[in-house]
C-alpha cells in the first residue's frame, strides 16, 4: 500500500476513534460533526457541554488508547436516506448532511464495536488493533463554525498529529518547533520590523527598521525592472463603481472590495478600493493612441491594494486586507506572448536565485465562472502548456484544472523554503478578455486597428507576504545587503566614540546601513542589544583600532573576534557584498 493511501487510511480511522472517546468521556449529548484527515493528522468538530482545555489532552489520548486495545471490529453497512436518518435521530449535523444527499443514495456507516457508529464513505481499518502501532498526539483546540459558516453553531474543532510511528511524529514535532520559533509575527515583533493595530485589522504598520528593508527590497526589484525595460507607474486608490464593472471584478469578486456608496440613488458615484491594479494598466494604455512599435507596453505598479478578508482568516503578513503587490501588465501581440513570458520567468529565477530560492510551476486551467469565448480560451491553455514544455520539459510543471483566473488561465509559481513548506508566489496570467472589455487597440504594421493581449503577473505576490515568508525562511538572519541595518558600531568607552563616528561615516559614505550605540554604558549590554536585533556585522572599536585605523568585527552567527581589520578593507568588503546580493556573510569576510 502506498504511503499515501495508508495514512489517509490510518488517520481518518482515528478520527472515529477521537469521536468515538469524546462521547464516552463526555455523555451522549455530545454532537458530532465531521472529522477529515489533514497534512499532519485529523481533526474533528464536536459540539460539547464542556469546553475543552490543554488539561484534558491527556485524558483524551489515554481513552483512544483505551478503545484500541478493545481491538474491536469496523463493519461497514449500506443504508437508504431513511434509515440513515434513523440511525442518526438526535445528531443534528449527520442527519443535515444526510438530507442534503439525493433520495436514492446509498449510503454507507462505519460501526466500531457495538456501540458507536458514524457517517462516512471509508474506506477504513477492520480492526481497531491496526492502528495500535500508530502515534497520535492530541495538539490543539480551536473554535470552529459548521460548515465554515459564522452564522451556523459555533463548535469546539479538537485537532491531532497522527504519524505510522513515534519518530516521525518526534520529526514532526521538531519541525512544528522550529516553525513557531521562525513565527514571523514573533521576529517581526522581536525586531521591531512591523506592527498591527486592531484600529486596522489585517492593515500593517511598518517600523523603521523594517521600512529600511522594505524599501530596499523595492529598489532591488525596481533594478530588476528598469534592465527589462519596464516603466513604473502609480494610480488612484479609489476609482467609481463603472470602473470594476467594466472589468468584470463587481460580477466576479464584489464580496471581497471595499465599497463606498454614494449618495445617488443610481449608485452612479459609488467608489471602489481598489482590489487589483489592472484597470489602472489599461487606462494608462488607453490614455493615447499606441502603435505596434510600443508593443511589448510594460508598466510596473507598486500602489496598495485592499481586499476584505474575514477577520478570522487574518494572518500576520499572509493573510493582509491592505498590501502592496509587486505587479506588472504587460500588452502584446499574439506572437510575442512566447518570449515575453519566456522573459518573465527569467526575472522569476534572477530574484528567486537571489534569496537561494527555488520553484515550480503549475497551470490553472478555466474555472466554472470564466468570462469570454471557451476557444479563446482553449488557446489560451495550449500557448501556455507549450511555452512550459519548451522551459521546463514534459512532466516537469502540474496542471490545477479549473483554478484559473475568471478572465484567463494562468501559471503560477510555487516555491520551498527552508522548513520544505510550499508557498504560492508570483503568478503569470493570460488575459484576452479584459482588452476586450475596455475595447483595447493598437495601430499594427498594416494599419488596421488590433486588439492586444494581456499579460498580467507578480513574482513576490506581494511584498508584505513575501517579507513574512523570508522572515521565516532566514529566521530574520536576512542576507547582507537586505538587512535593515548592515553594521553595528559599539565603540568601549566614550572616550573612543570620536573615532567610532569615522567608521560610521566611512561606512555611510559607501551605501551600508549603519548604526551605532554612544551611550555611556557597558560594551556587552551593547553587544548584546545589536545581536538581538540581528545585525550581520559587530564592529567593536577601542585604543588599539583608534591608534591603528582598524576594527574588530563580530560575524553574525559567530562566536569569535576577527581583530586588526583595516577599516578600509571592510568599507570594500561591506561595498561588494551590497554590489553582488550576497547570502552568505563568512565568505566575505577578510582575512
Amino acid at each position: 500500500m502506498e504511503k499515501e493511501v495508508y495514512l489517509s487510511l490510518y488517520r481518518h480511522s482515528l478520527a472515529h476513534v477521537l469521536a468515538k472517546a469524546v462521547i464516552e468521556l463526555y455523555g451522549r449529548d455530545v454532537q458530532y460533526a465531521i472529522g477529515p484527515q489533514i497534512a499532519d493528522g485529523f481533526y474533528y468538530d464536536f459540539r460539547l457541554p464542556v469546553s475543552v482545555t490543554q488539561e484534558d489532552f491527556p485524558r483524551i489520548e489515554d481513552k483512544m488508547k483505551e478503545i484500541l486495545k478493545r481491538r474491536e471490529a469496523w463493519t461497514r453497512r449500506e443504508v437508504s436516506k431513511e434509515e440513515a436518518l434513523t440511525l442518526f435521530e438526535g445528531q443534528k449535523y449527520k442527519t443535515e448532511l444526510i438530507r442534503d444527499l439525493p433520495d436514492d443514495e446509498i449510503i454507507t456507516v462505519y460501526q466500531t464495536g457495538d456501540d458507536f457508529v458514524d457517517l462516512c464513505r471509508g474506506p477504513h481499518v477492520e480492526n481497531s488493533q491496526e492502528l495500535m502501532s500508530a502515534a497520535f498526539e492530541v495538539r490543539s483546540v480551536s473554535g470552529a463554525y459548521w460548515r465554515g459558516d459564522e452564522h451556523n453553531d459555533a463548535l469546539q474543532r479538537i485537532y491531532v498529529w497522527a504519524f505510522p510511528n513515534r519518530e516521525e511524529l518526534k520529526a514532526h514535532k521538531a519541525m512544528i518547533k522550529e516553525a513557531m520559533e521562525r513565527d514571523h509575527k514573533k521576529l517581526g515583533a522581536q525586531l521591531e520590523l512591523f506592527m498591527m493595530d486592531p484600529t486596522a485589522p489585517g492593515m500593517p504598520y511598518w517600523l523603521p527598521r523594517g521600512w529600511k528593508m522594505y524599501n530596499e527590497l523595492l529598489e532591488f526589484w525596481r533594478g530588476i525592472h528598469d534592465r527589462h525595460a519596464y516603466q513604473e507607474i502609480s494610480g488612484p486608490i479609489l476609482s467609481k463603481k463603472e470602473l470594476w464593472v467594466t472589468s468584470g471584478h463587481w460580477d466576479h469578486y464584489m464580496d471581497g472590495m471595499f465599497v463606498i456608496p454614494g449618495e445617488n440613488p443610481d449608485g452612479a458615484d459609488t467608489m471602489c478600493m481598489k482590489p487589483m491594479n489592472c484597470p489602472n494598466a489599461i487606462r494608462v494604455f488607453m490614455n493615447k493612441g499606441r502603435s505596434y512599435r510600443e508593443l511589448p507596453f510594460r508598466v510596473s505598479q507598486v500602489d496598495a491594494i485592499h481586499r476584505k478578508e474575514k477577520s478570522g482568516e487574518l494572518n500576520g503578513l499572509f493573510r493582509v486586507q491592505e498590501f502592496h503587490q509587486d505587479d506588472a501588465h504587460i500588452l502584446v501581440t499574439e506572437d510575442q506572448i512566447a518570449d515575453e513570458i519566456k522573459d518573465i520567468m527569467s526575472i522569476a529565477t534572477e530574484i528567486y536565485d537571489t534569496f537561494g530560492l527555488t520553484y515550480e510551476a503549475e497551470l490553472s486551467t478555466r474555472p466554472e465562472d470564466f468570462m469570454g469565448d471557451i476557444e479563446v480560451w482553449n488557446k489560451a491553455e495550449e500557448d501556455l502548456k507549450n511555452i512550459l514544455m519548451e522551459v521546463y520539459g514534459e512532466g516537469r510543471f502540474e496542471i490545477n484544472e479549473g483554478d484559473g483566473a475568471f478572465y484567463g488561465p494562468k501559471i503560477d509559481l510555487k516555491m520551498k523554503d527552508a522548513l520544505g513548506r510550499e508557498w504560492q508566489m508570483g503568478t503569470i496570467q493570460l488575459d484576452f478578455q479584459l482588452p476586450l472589455n475596455f475595447d483595447m487597440k493598437y495601430v499594427s504594421r498594416d494599419g488596421s486597428q488590433k486588439r492586444p493581449v494581456m499579460i498580467h503577473r507578480a513574482i513576490f505576490g506581494s511584498f508584505e507576504r513575501f517579507i513574512g515568508i523570508i522572515i521565516e525562511n532566514f529566521k530574520a538572519a536576512f542576507p547582507f545587503w537586505l538587512n535593515p541595518y548592515q553594521v553595528a558600531v559599539v565603540p568601549i568607552r566614550t572616550e573612543h566614540n570620536d573615532y567610532a563616528e569615522q567608521v560610521v561615516k566611512a561606512l555611510q559614505n559607501a551605501g551600508v546601513r549603519v548604526e551605532v550605540d554612544y551611550a555611556d554604558k557597558n560594551m556587552n549590554e551593547k553587544i548584546k542589544a545589536f545581536k538581538t536585533l540581528k545585525d550581520p556585522y559587530i564592529l567593536v572599536v577601542g585604543d588599539k583600532e583608534q591608534a591603528e585605523g582598524t576594527v574588530s568585527v563580530t560575524v553574525r552567527g559567530s562566536k569569535e573576534q576577527l581583530h586588526g581589520v583595516k577599516l578600509e578593507t571592510f568599507v570594500d568588503m561591506c561595498r561588494r557584498m551590497n554590489e553582488t546580493h550576497a547570502i552568505d556573510l563568512m565568505t566575505g569576510v577578510p582575512d
